[in-house]
């Protein structure tokens, strides 16, 4: 057998690339064409679920895929320049050092839906809501149920789950090239990836009490397989943007963007937002429905998993397609990857968005736990969150026309200063918060999610149009999954450390009887639910002396000043004032 700002591989090789959550899972934009981003991140109500990017594709050539019976193509957040016969190629490299725009040279032509689009749009439409459901489990709802059981230590153990999507750079070449030609390029990985998918969730399904009811006594087995839930469904995604490039025809290859923001959002939305709130007692309580758990939610994803699966091997036919001399071997995709980063520019780069994100780690990991524990409702997370996506939709749009020209990171750095004012603000509301929350109150909340998801959507949308600009259109694919993938990695790293950092700085006591009568119990068994829930069982109360939420916040926002003053802003004049050659890799 042969995929978050938040990319994984196309038909070829050198278009391998990585989108980016916020499940999670970061998109390029071409210039001056951009397509706004669509994230499920909450970011004012500082949201942890910062590591996917849901990227909208915009492709920047076309040309009919060779070996397709169909002579369809899709497309993916570019497709890719290695698509080109040599005389194209040559004109593309031009244009791009030109600081032409590309991409744009089928906009006038009007675009029609045949009948075999339009079925194509459905397929993706579903592949990609298939990919989406367990993101939101993994990335979004569970770390909110796990919550009421775990200290924020055990919480970071469990964020490890996010890295299989943001690491998809890693396996990509070897789905991209290996398949069973009788059962299709694309369908010999879709099809026993969401096998395991809809096993995975039935097996969940079947022991849910086991493993959330008891989660500290199952800790590394939950970890373990909601990593592979999110590993599968990286495998997955890889292969749908592959078969988008012969699902659709030439002139409609932009509805492939809009069948993954519909599929994977909705998808996430219905695993995150709308499950939260229908899982909430008060939110059931209050609508007169019944409550809806875990085990029968999983249960519905996995039968929808396997009917889809079926129609796929009985019903769906691939189109076929075989390797040829235009493709990279995987030893060649790998050493490609590996050309691009001995690049000192690319190190610098890659360097800057490393640690770009610290600055706001502990807003975005604990902000949104702290406001629960403190009492804000599931059911109000949820409506904040719905409240919030249509304004990264317009932001993004105009984020996409400011990085338009020679400075794109101009307005990335710029929305470093409101993106750590937002940190600081975060973290006031969480030491400050209501004991009842009143309807002021939670305007507030949906205000400041707005403005911060706004001021994310830019940054967002900036780095992605310097990724754009600066990529090989040689191997453009290959160039922009590197460069989201350190980016995706930027906000994914610092989160286990956040976690447990949060712990570590806390003195939390369980106090028994009278207050010169003191039982003293780690902090990390008297943060967690269920460390009240002992203290409370002798008789005593935890109370916490020093909340290592706030120390862990404070360092994060140092780092992050010092650095983007010291490091990010000089850097980042000097990388976008480089001409496009020094962003090339040696022929060999």
């Amino acid at each position: 057998m042969s995929g978050h700002r938040n990319d994984s591989s196309t038909k070829h090789l050198p278009s391998l690339r990585h989108r980016t959550s916020n499940i999670n899972v970061e998109a390029a934009f071409d210039e001056p064409d951009m397509t706004p981003p669509a994230s499920t991140k909450l970011k004012g109500v500082s949201s942890s679920l910062d590591s996917i990017r849901i990227s909208p594709r915009t492709p920047t050539a076309m040309r009919t895929v060779r070996g397709s019976t169909d002579g369809f193509m899709g497309e993916t957040e570019e497709v890719e320049l290695s698509l080109l016969d040599e005389q194209e190629r040559a004109r593309a490299g031009q244009h791009l050092n030109n600081g032409e725009a590309l991409g744009h040279f089928d906009a006038s032509k009007k675009k029609t839906l045949s009948n075999r689009d339009k079925k194509a749009m459905v397929l993706l439409i579903i592949l990609y809501l298939i990919q989406g459901v367990p993101l939101g489990l993994a990335l979004g709802s569970v770390p909110f149920l796990l919550k009421d059981h775990l200290s924020y230590s055990q919480l970071g153990l469990f964020a490890l789950t996010n890295y299989p999507y943001s690491l998809k750079l890693l396996w990509s070449p070897i789905v991209d090239s290996t398949f069973i030609p009788s059962i299709g390029r694309r369908k010999s990985w879709i099809i026993p990836m969401q096998i395991i998918i809809g096993t995975l969730m039935f097996y969940i399904s079947l022991n849910v009490e086991k493993l959330l009811d008891h989660p500290a006594d199952n800790l590394y087995e939950i970890t373990f397989v909601f990593t592979s839930l999110v590993f599968f469904s990286a495998t997955q995604d890889i292969a749908v943007d592959g078969w988008a490039l012969t699902l659709l025809s030439e002139e409609n290859l932009s509805y492939a963007s809009t069948c993954q923001t519909i599929g994977l959002n909705t998808g996430y939305f219905a695993s995150f937002t709308v499950f939260l709130a229908l899982n909430s007692e008060a939110f059931a309580e209050k609508w007169g429905i019944p409550q809806l758990t875990l085990g029968p939610y999983l249960r519905f994803c996995s039968l929808l998993c396997f009917g889809v699966t079926l129609w796929l091997i009985f019903f769906e036919k691939e189109g076929k397609e075989s390797l040829d001399d235009s493709d990279m071997t995987v030893n060649e995709a790998y050493k490609t990857i590996w050309n691009i980063c001995k690049l000192k520019n690319v190190q610098g780069l890659v360097m800057m968005l490393f640690f770009a994100k610290i600055g706001w780690a502990a807003a975005d990991a604990v902000t949104q736990l702290k406001m629960i524990e403190k009492g804000l409702g599931r059911e109000d997370l949820a409506i904040v969150v719905l409240i919030d996506f249509p304004f990264q939709i317009l932001g993004g749009w105009l984020a996409a026309k400011w990085s338009i020209g020679d400075r794109p990171l101009r307005p990335w750095i710029w929305a470093f200063w409101p993106r750590m004012g937002f940190a600081l603000l975060a973290t006031l509301t969480v030491y400050w918060f209501p004991s009842r929350i009143s309807y002021g109150f939670f305007v507030y909340l949906v205000v400041q999610t707005v403005l911060q998801s706004f001021a994310a959507t830019i940054q967002f949308v900036g780095i992605s149009a310097f990724h754009t600009r600066i990529s090989d259109p040689l191997i453009g694919g290959t160039y922009m999954t590197l460069l989201n993938t350190f980016a995706n990695l930027g906000g994914t790293w610092p989160k286990y450390f956040v976690l447990k950092g949060v712990d570590y700085f806390s003195i939390a006591t369980c106090q028994v009887g009278n207050p010169n009568s003191e039982l003293v119990v780690k902090a990390s068994e008297c943060v967690s639910e269920h460390g009240k829930s002992i203290c409370a069982d002798i008789g005593g109360a935890c109370v916490t002396e020093r909340d290592g939420y706030y120390i862990v916040s404070a360092i994060c926002m140092m780092f992050g000043v010092v650095f983007l003053v010291g490091y990010i802003i000089p850097m980042a004049r000097k990388l976008q004032a480089l001409p496009m050659q020094r962003w090339r890799i040696s022929p060999e």
